[in-house]
């Protein structure tokens, strides 16, 4: 089998701290976003390579990541675009890549700012089990929240429904972006693009080909953020620290109160200050202040301020009178 990981969002919601950074290499613990994903591929005997999907514009990005990081399967795979007005769609993309690299294999399609509590052995195992395109399907919940995704309806693991961003979902079941196809239905990419259909949410393609094909789903409990706003990254970091704090080594938090999942990164410094649900990211200064359930990027100074849900750009000077 080979692997697709989607890694080609600008992350235009999570800006400013994504505006120079693909999202996949936001912290979350003592990982990035992309690396759960990298890690469960690795060590996957029946994935041989590993594409990664991303634009112009983060290709830099990607190859200094992948020269340093500790895994030999991915692969960079860069589409024609810099900016979010050039782009292909998801389905797309994912055409034009299955063409530019010649995959004639098995396929699994994973989005890299997915982080699942499944390892993507088990959903590879099922695949494996039905021999048919396969989806990955969690309950969100929320009929709110499911307006946003791809509703599924199954008859025991078929879909024998799919409805894309559903303005009145009657359940809660949608698909995650994590699907595999057998070879023999790769053509049908090029088959639903060449019909003039939505290129861009592969929602719409599911939809499409669970009419003409048998689909399934695996189903799990546990965890799935789709990190693409502010309040899903923080509710990611949330999951992942669990209630602890972490602090790296050579950072500073001098007379201060960390709550629960504060994550304080390389290089920054904390003083006099109270903070609670935040990510601080290196070479921050934070004094005499109190902040919750906010996001600081890198070489910010904060000084004399009490603030909660904020999203804080880089390079930023924020005081008492500033």
């Amino acid at each position: 089998m080979k692997a697709i990981v989607l890694a080609g969002g600008y992350a235009t919601r999570l800006w400013p701290i994504t505006k120079n950074r693909p999202k996949m290499f936001l912290p979350v613990g003592e990982n990035t976003v992309i690396d759960e994903t990298f890690a469960d591929l690795e060590v996957d005997d029946r994935i041989d390579e590993v594409y990664v999907s991303t634009n112009e514009r983060f290709e830099e990005d990607f190859r200094e990541y992948l020269a340093d990081a500790p895994y030999e399967k991915p692969i960079l795979s860069v589409e024609d675009t810099e900016n979010e007005s050039e782009k292909f769609g998801v389905i797309g993309a994912l055409a034009q890549l299955i063409r530019r690299e010649g995959i004639d294999d098995d396929l699994l399609v994973v989005a890299g700012d997915n982080l699942i509590s499944f390892d993507l052995a088990e959903f590879l195992d099922f695949y494996q089990r039905r021999e048919t395109p396969a989806l990955a399907a969690y309950d969100v919940g929320s009929r709110e929240r499911a307006k946003s995704y791809g509703l599924v309806e199954l008859d025991g693991e078929r879909v024998v429904d799919f409805q894309e961003k559903p303005d009145d979902p009657h359940s809660t079941l949608v698909s995650i972006a994590c699907y595999a196809f057998p070879a023999t239905s790769l053509s049908l990419f090029e088959t639903y693009l060449e019909g003039g259909n939505n290129p861009d949410e592969p929602g719409w393609f599911i939809q499409w080909l669970q009419e003409r094909k048998q689909v399934h789903a695996f189903t799990f409990d546990g965890a799935w953020f789709d990190i693409g706003t502010p309040e899903s990254y923080l509710d990611a970091v949330r999951w992942k620290l669990d209630g602890d704090c972490l602090v790296h080594p050579d950072a500073t938090v001098e007379h201060s109160q960390l709550d629960e999942n504060v994550h304080v990164m390389a290089d920054s410094s904390v003083v006099n200050s109270s903070l609670s649900e935040a990510i601080v990211f290196p070479d921050v200064t934070i004094r005499d202040a109190e902040i919750k359930r906010s996001i600081i990027d890198e070489d910010t100074h904060i000084e004399g301020l009490d603030f909660a849900g904020a999203l804080i750009g880089a390079h930023s000077r924020i005081g008492n009178g500033q």
